[in-house]
């Protein structure tokens, strides 16, 4: 194998760890000069993948959040992250590695995203420099928000969620 065909493949591999599928939308936020330039190579040569910025207003199937200690609040980030989801779209927290400037401690995305209302699913190795972490609303919360997670259908659902209360449809 020569090395071209081998770095298509490790970067096919990433992607394929991240779980991106062919056609989905991708929004990517906190996008930097430091973030990993063959990971997002990777997602982009998917087929039919459109990786996004953060200006994108419509409905997303994957956030990439590229998450620095020093960014500001993880909490108030995860939670504008959601606001795009589609169901069951998810959320890759990709934070330095240890020993990396800005990296983030693991005990403060186990408290920041149940927080923002999220479950941690798994952790990988996203890139050379950053560790991706996937966070999910909880399937009930999902339920609640409707298809695209601004509400259910009946206009009760920001009230209901309010209030903790959710419903199966």
């Amino acid at each position: 194998m020569s090395a071209t065909a081998g770095q298509a493949q490790d970067e096919r591999g990433q992607a394929e760890r991240l779980g991106i599928k062919p056609g989905q939308v991708v929004q990517e936020i906190g996008y930097d000069d430091d973030c990993d330039e063959q990971l997002r190579e990777a997602i982009s040569r998917v087929d039919g993948v459109e990786l996004v910025d953060e200006e994108y207003e419509d409905v997303v199937d994957v956030v990439l959040l590229w998450w620095r200690d020093e960014d500001g609040d993880l909490v108030d980030a995860l939670v504008d992250a959601l606001t795009p989801l589609a169901d069951g779209g998810y959320i890759w927290l990709l934070t330095p590695k240890a020993g990396r400037p800005g990296h983030v401690e693991p005990s403060d995305i186990g408290e920041a995203a149940p927080t923002a209302g999220l479950s941690q699913t798994s952790s990988v190795s996203a890139a050379r420099d950053w560790s991706g972490t996937r966070l999910v609303a909880p399937k009930a919360r999902r339920l609640s928000l409707g298809r695209t997670g601004r509400g259910s259908s009946s206009g009760h659902g920001s009230r209901c969620h309010a209030l903790g209360w959710f419903h199966d449809g």
